[in-house]
């Protein structure tokens, strides 16, 4: 079967690679979008996820960046111009769970990376596609969704999990005030808060916490997928500074 692909402009997707990312990335390319499959190490997993998109008509390249490294990010971005054509949309989904231990037993340097991965690295990529998509810099305007969790907001907290929860209760705050910032240059910001997905990156013992939801399973990688779809999309062309919960009721 091969995908009907139309130019909707370059969409690059952090951390796609595996899970929730990938399913992001394929669905864009199904959308139209050419496709930048970023990843920090997993170069076998990102290239089997170009294959994907290729093998089905659409257009991908695995890049490999740091999020958390500027020179990094705006490689990608100044590559992403240059193989696929202007960015029109970001999603930041790159994260890191850090470490499961209660915050007395938490290590500073651990801590210091899970913030500069989860937050800083999701500003610095937001800080390149603004210059990329502002319209006040001459760019065509465009769509930023930044990943978050339904974690920020669930309480009380997983035991261990409180840092990473901060960093994705940042994230919310920072997408909601991201889009009154660039609202008038034509760029749309907004957050996606997962419930417990099936991927392999979750533990037994959260999958169980997840079929307690209202819906009484877990969720697909590709209901997040459709959702940001969504989100990219000229349907959402009134929706800014919105948190979208996809959590089966949670």
């Amino acid at each position: 079967m091969t995908t009907a692909v139309q130019d909707k402009g370059t969409a690059i997707v952090t951390g796609a690679s595996r899970g929730i990312g990938a399913a992001i990335a394929r669905r864009l390319a199904r959308d139209g979008y050419g496709v930048i499959v970023n990843y920090a190490a997993d170069a076998t997993g990102a290239e089997s996820v170009v294959s994907d998109i290729t093998g089905t008509g659409g257009k991908a390249v695995a890049v490999q960046a740091d999020v958390a490294s500027e020179d990094d990010v705006a490689a990608m971005f100044r590559l992403a111009t240059e193989r696929m054509g202007p960015v029109t949309a970001l999603v930041n989904n790159a994260g890191e769970a850090g470490e499961q231990a209660r915050i007395e037993e938490q290590h500073s340097d651990v801590l210091a990376r899970l913030m500069q991965v989860n937050v800083v690295g999701p500003m610095l990529c937001a800080k390149h596609a603004v210059r990329a998509m502002s319209t006040a810099r001459g760019g065509e305007g465009g769509s930023i969704v930044t990943i978050a969790s339904v974690a920020a907001k669930a309480l009380p907290s997983s035991p261990g999990l409180v840092p990473y929860q901060a960093t994705k209760g940042a994230m919310v705050t920072f997408a909601r005030g991201l889009s009154n910032e660039v609202a008038s240059e034509g760029i749309r910001s907004n957050s996606v808060s997962p419930g417990v997905i099936d991927t392999d990156l979750v533990p037994p013992g959260l999958r169980d916490v997840g079929k307690q939801a209202p819906l009484g399973r877990i969720g697909q990688p590709d209901e997040i997928a459709a959702t940001v779809s969504w989100l990219v999309s000229p349907e959402a062309s009134f929706v800014t500074g919105t948190d979208i919960t996809v959590s089966g009721g949670r």
